[in-house]
């Protein structure tokens, strides 16, 4: 699994390739952790070129959003494939977090508070 951080005003964008698992779930969660807290106050998590996840990403990504909630922030999920989707179509985390096609469409979303 690899990360890679960009930044945008108050929003911490973290694109993510290859695999979330129980393998690198913690691995995820400490390097975004740690980006996180250096005064972001939303998050966008890219999952474009995430090819697999399990629950062990699932859960991490609801601790995120717990998290970005406890700041009065935004979490919001970017190009997740049909396979991706499902599994969190299925896990319920769309009650509570947006999915987005793009990412400028969830950085519009934050901008007006949506």
């Amino acid at each position: 699994m690899d990360i890679n951080f960009m930044k945008k005003n108050d929003i911490l964008i973290a694109k993510v390739k290859g695999e979330l698992d129980h393998h690198t779930s913690d691995i995820f969660k400490e390097s975004i952790n740690n980006e996180y807290q250096k005064g972001y106050k939303n998050i966008i998590l890219d999952l474009k070129d995430l090819n697999f996840m399990d629950s062990s990403g699932i859960g991490m990504i609801l601790g995120r959003y717990k998290m970005v909630k406890d700041k009065h922030g935004t979490l919001a999920i970017v190009g997740a494939n049909s396979q991706l989707f499902k599994v969190i179509e299925l896990s319920g985390i769309l009650r509570v977090i947006n999915c987005y096609k793009s990412i400028e469409e969830a950085i519009n979303s934050m901008q007006r508070g949506i």
